[in-house]
This record gives C-alpha cells, structure tokens and sequence, in this order.
C-alpha cells in the first residue's frame, strides 16, 4: 500500500484484519471467517461490542447498557437471525408491548406484536393503519432482505415499490395524509424520530415504516443480561469459526495493524482518514471529508426504586416509550435540534428494559435508559429537561430516582469514537447520504486502495445493530481478493 511502510506485508499472518468489534465488524469477520479466511479483529475498548456494551454506570447490581438497548433490527436482519448465537450464550427478551406513546390526559397509542390489536385501538383510524402497515407486515422478510442493502436492481420489486410509495415522504406528511386522530399520529411521529432528522423531511416516513414492521414481524426485545451478551455472542461464533478477537488493540495508523492481506474497518470517515489517509488518494480523502455528520444525542441511565408510573396502564409495559407529545410537538422539538437549538419540550425515547429482563436491576428495582437528540458536539446538560418530559407522563417518577448517569456527546464519543459529536447513526441519513454512504461510489464498501475497506455504519444500510454493513463489506472483499462470489443474499446460515 504505497504511503505507508508495512501494510499490505509481504508475508501476512492472516487474510483479513478488521478494525472494530461493533456489530458490523463483527459481522464481517464472521462472514469472511464462514468463507475459509484467517481473520483477526482489533478492538481497541477493553471488552468487544462497540455500541453494545453493558455496564454499571450508577448503582452496584444494575446493569445499564452504554449506547444501544433495543435491538428493533437484530431479528430482521438477515444476517444475524440466521447465526447461531443462541448457542453461545445470548437470549433475547421481549417486553409484553414492543413501544408505547403516551399523550396528556392519561392516554395513549399502543403498538402491540399483533397488527390487529394495535389498529383497534386506534378507533377511527384503525382501518387506516390496517391498510398501511398491513401488506409490509405480511411480506416483513423479503421487504428487509431489500432495505438493509445497498442500492441494488430489487429481487422483490412489489414489495419495495409499496413500501417506497409512503416511505420516501416526510413522517409529517404521511402521518397526516393517512390519519387524522392524535393517537395514530403520534404513534407514527414517534419511531420516525428514531431517525434524527427533522420529521418535516424525507425519508422519515421510511424510518417509521421499517421500524412499526419490525415491531410486527420480529419484535423488539433486549438482549437478556445487557447488550454486552449479544457483543459476547458474536465474537463467541467467531471464535469458534476460527476467528481471533484482540481487545485492548487501538489501531491509530496502518503500521499499528497486525499483518493481513486486506483491511476491513469498522469506523467512520474521519477515522479512517486519520489511519489511512496516507494510502488513500487525494480526491477520495476529499470525498470523505464532505461526508455529514448528524445529531448527537444526550444519554441518560437511572436506577430506580421501582417500576416507573406511567399514567396509561399499557406503557408500563412497554419497552420502549416515545415520550414527546402530539406529532406537533415532536416535530418542533426535531426541528429546533436541526436548526442548532436545544428544544425546551424534547423528544425524549425511553426504554424500560426490566420490563423483559428482570437480571438487570436487583429485586423490586429497575432501571431506565433513555436519549434526547441534540446539536452534534453540544456541551450542554439537558438531563432536566429530559426528567421534566418523563415526569410528564409519569407523575412521582423522580420520587423512584435512586441515582443518575448521564452522558452529552463528549462522553459518547469518548467512550466509542465512532459516535462523532455525539452522533449514533455514523452520520447523517437524508436521502442525499442515505444512499452515498460514506461518498459516491458503485461499491461504497471498497476504497480506491484494494487492500482497504468500510464495513461501519457510515456505509448502506446505515445506523442500527443488523450487521448488514459488515455483511456487504465483507462480499466485497470476498469477490474482489479471493475470488468468492456468493449469491446475490447469503445470511449466515444460508447457501452461501
């Protein structure tokens, strides 16, 4: 690799090197590791996950996990449904509702695993929703298998063309087109805001669309013990394909990386550029400084003294809560994020894992995770304003505060430097960057240089814990130096 001494070595110890034990570099040595390669993964954090780690950050014997809770794409995920990992320790734990919005005075739309039971209770908009998420529902596997790609010429054409009428629109303006009470309104506001773009532009139709399926289809469940056990699973399956797993290994130059023929990295653009930017060309290095970075997110963790006491019944037995109000609201609080602002009223996504998974807190006790969206890199605490929007819905919630962590974006970034300012999507996902992750390329997966690759969630199908980044990154490197071809979809169990 010209630029940089040592790097590809002449007498390499492995096949492939990748950078970062997250879910898509873990992912990618497991599918190069399934094809024959010698892989080993640097990871440079004490314990493999990336964002899927677990720890007690407030009280001895709760567990809270760091970045991500709920795994609203790990079942839908072609790649990761298919593996094993049942066999190396990791069972998921759904709650009895999937997600829940409460709204003032007590009410709220509820989404249940059943299609049917969420419509009715949607009163006069249940036919509605019955005709919007009902066809995706019903045809959840294949439409996935579409989604969480890069762009491609569609296998299921039909399927994607129905999801894409509706879900290339803003959330605003489907919620309003298709609906008109608060309840099925905000219901849809709620996962579209998962997206961290304004609810006034494309595609956060998209987003609620695929995440309201998932929920349908696959569920969405916690990993029993902490998002650390889904981390140890993973890198557990590698192993025992043959893998290595070397922790406590920062990779800040290509000479630091153990000799491979190729290098796989699960990173973001500015890191990258900071490893490998002697060995890229001028103008893809200027490609990738162009790459947007979105909003952060400030994080907060509690231990509590009992269940939280959500005014509607069924949100206390949701995992998930969409806390922020009408579709009105949530959608002014998105858009004072994006014009650089701290939204006085935010939107605040709560989850309550000890719904499903009691092991996290000790008898009686739970916990409580939840995030606000704020300008990428903000210094501020926000943690009253996020308290204030929970006890909202929840009178005497702060009653059951038994201690408090919280985390701006410095603090996520420190502990995981993929989370740019804060930012947990590895970059913005309008549809400009949605679909030119990380720049504009027929393979976005392959650099200029053949010996180095992107597999992070700054490359298609973008944010979340699927894997499906490093699946494709992976492909890539199989097809362009070993000469694999796999079929045009080969999950991890699969023909290929």
């Amino acid at each position: 690799m010209r630029g940089e001494r040592g790097f590809p070595f002449r007498n390499p110890g492995h096949d492939a090197v990748v950078v970062g034990a997250g879910p898509n570099g873990l992912t990618a040595a497991i599918t190069l590791a399934r094809h024959g390669l010698s892989v080993v993964v640097c990871e440079a954090a004490p314990r493999p996950g990336g964002g899927m780690s677990s720890a007690e950050l407030t009280l001895p014997g709760f567990t809270h996990d760091v970045c991500s809770t709920v795994h609203a794409f790990a079942l839908a995920s072609p790649v990761i449904r298919a593996m094993p990992l049942a066999a190396h320790g990791l069972r998921f734990a759904h709650p009895p509702i999937p997600f829940a919005h409460p709204l003032d005075g007590g009410r709220a739309a509820v989404a249940h695993r059943d299609l049917g039971e969420t419509a009715a209770g949607l009163g006069r908009d249940a036919a509605a929703h019955r005709r919007l998420w009902e066809p995706l529902v019903r045809n959840a596997g294949p439409l996935f298998d579409e989604v969480l790609a890069p762009p491609h010429l569609p296998r299921h054409p039909l399927i994607l063309a129905r999801f894409g009428l509706s879900g290339v629109r803003s959330a605003a303006a489907l919620a309003k087109a298709r609906y008109r009470d608060e309840e099925a309104r905000a219901l849809l506001a709620g996962c579209a805001a998962h997206s961290m773009l304004s609810l006034r532009s494309a595609p956060t139709a998209g987003f609620a669309l695929m995440l309201g399926v998932a929920a349908h289809a696959f569920g969405w469940p916690v990993a029993a013990g902490g998002s650390q056990a889904l981390a140890a699973a993973l890198a557990g399956h590698l192993r025992a394909l043959g893998g290595e797993v070397r922790t406590g290994c920062p990779v800040a130059r290509l000479g630091d990386l153990p000799p491979a023929r190729v290098a796989v990295f699960d990173v973001t653009p500015r890191q990258l550029i900071a490893i490998c930017g002697g060995a890229l060309p001028a103008r893809y290095v200027a490609a990738l400084r162009r790459f947007r970075y979105g909003a952060g997110v400030f994080k907060m963790d509690w231990a509590l003294d009992g269940p939280v006491p959500w005014t509607h019944p069924d949100v206390r037995r949701a995992g998930t809560i969409h806390v922020g109000g009408t579709l009105t609201e949530i959608a002014q609080a998105e858009a004072e994020v994006q014009a650089g602002r701290h939204p006085r009223h935010p939107y605040v996504l709560a989850v309550q894992p000890t719904v499903a998974d009691r092991s996290r807190a000790p008898a009686g006790k739970h916990v409580l995770w939840a995030y606000t969206h704020v300008p990428n890199g903000s210094a501020e605490d926000v943690s009253e304003a996020v308290e204030r929007q929970i006890e909202r819905f929840a009178p005497g919630f702060r009653d059951l505060v038994l201690a408090r962590s919280g985390m701006g974006p410095a603090d996520m970034e420190r502990r995981n430097p993929n989370l740019v300012g804060g930012d947990i999507n590895g970059g913005v996902q309008d549809l400009a960057q949605h679909f030119m992750r990380p720049a504009l390329r027929l393979d976005p997966y392959a650099t200029p240089n053949p010996s180095i690759y992107l597999c992070s969630a700054s490359t298609p199908p973008g944010g979340g814990v699927h894997g499906m980044g490093g699946y494709w990154a992976a492909r890539t490197v199989l097809r362009r130096r070993f000469g694999v071809r796999l079929p045009r979809l080969s999950p991890a169990g699969g023909a290929g």
